[in-house]
């Protein structure tokens, strides 16, 4: 019953802080670059993510629960409490220092050490898989960008022009949210479900229903919401003057990225495709329009995250595993 408790406070921490880190920044991009204002693309992210399960399964979400940690291990229950509890805590400390992290690497991370402190042997081979996928979305989001933004370039002029980059912004964002609903925010659902359920296996053996759905979606637009002004200048809005045109690509670009990634059951993180995004639309004319000094906390992430990941989890199960001997 303890054990159960704590997955439930740790799964409502956990969700508000994937909105206040992954859904403020998404946000905080399409309401800066006219995909609409602030409460329409918000309603439009909560609904993708509570309608995620439904719509695409649950094969990433599975790779949290069943691929990093087998689900028939000794106690998969406490390693996802001692992993999913060191990834919040670690993700709180470095966004209060001002380090650039990514919740996903968090995880990713976190549950491999706690695995390691509770004495339950992680799936090493699976997780390098995850990881360089995860290493080469930004890549592919960069080349995808790259792509577009030539041929956004090569459009000709119409009267139209500025309400047709509108609706497409409007159409962008819509797959961002739909391709986060399918990758990145799983993550979410894979700690609700063992939280709700007290263990991990089965635990995510069919989608969950629309109501706890629609729950993990509003406790994640909460966390949005709170702060959307915090992250509201952040890296993506300095590391290139955009243009209309170009957010549209990198949008458009990030989104087919992490759809694709979906398809394999590989976690990877929607803001540093965005980045990658971003940076191949501005590459697209010419390197000198991106400001590389802002695509430094991208590498910066992968070096301060998934090993610090690793060693606050292991920390945490080695703690655990004191506490339950």
């Amino acid at each position: 019953m303890t054990i159960t408790i704590a997955l439930v406070i740790t799964a409502l921490a956990f969700v508000l802080v994937c909105g206040a880190n992954d859904g403020a920044s998404l946000l905080a991009m399409a309401v800066r670059h006219g995909s609409g204002s602030a409460v329409p693309v918000l309603l439009m992210l909560t609904a993708a993510v509570a309608l995620g399960p439904a719509l695409f399964g649950v094969r990433v979400a599975r790779t949290f629960t069943d691929g990093l940690v087998p689900a028939d291990a000794g106690r998969p229950a406490l390693v996802f409490l001692a992993g999913a509890t060191a990834a919040v805590g670690l993700v709180l400390l470095l966004t209060w220092r001002g380090i650039p992290t990514s919740i996903t690497l968090a995880v990713l991370g976190a549950l491999a050490g706690a695995g390691s402190g509770l004495g339950e042997q992680p799936q090493w081979t699976r997780l390098g898989l995850v990881l360089g996928i995860a290493a080469a979305a930004p890549l592919a989001g960069a080349a995808a960008g790259f792509a577009l933004g030539r041929g956004a370039r090569r459009m000709p002029a119409a009267p139209g022009m500025p309400r047709l980059v509108r609706g497409a912004h409007f159409v962008a964002f819509g797959c961002q949210c739909l391709a986060y609903a399918a990758n990145d925010g799983q993550k979410m659902f894979a700690v609700a479900a063992v939280a709700s359920a007290g263990h991990v296996a089965g635990s995510l053996d069919t989608p969950p229903g629309l109501l706890p759905a629609l729950a993990v979606a509003l406790v994640f637009a909460v966390g949005a919401v709170l702060s959307l002004r915090r992250v509201s200048g952040g890296a993506s809005v300095r590391l290139l003057a955009a243009r209309p045109w170009q957010v549209a690509s990198a949008e458009m670009a990030s989104s087919a990225t992490v759809l694709s990634s979906a398809a394999l059951g590989a976690p990877v993180s929607m803001t540093q495709t965005v980045i990658g995004g971003l940076v191949g639309a501005g590459a697209s004319e010419g390197g000198r329009r991106v400001r590389w000094q802002f695509a430094v906390p991208l590498v910066t992430a992968w070096g301060v995250t998934l090993p610090a990941a690793y060693a606050a989890g292991l920390l945490a199960g080695l703690l655990v595993r004191g506490v339950t001997a």
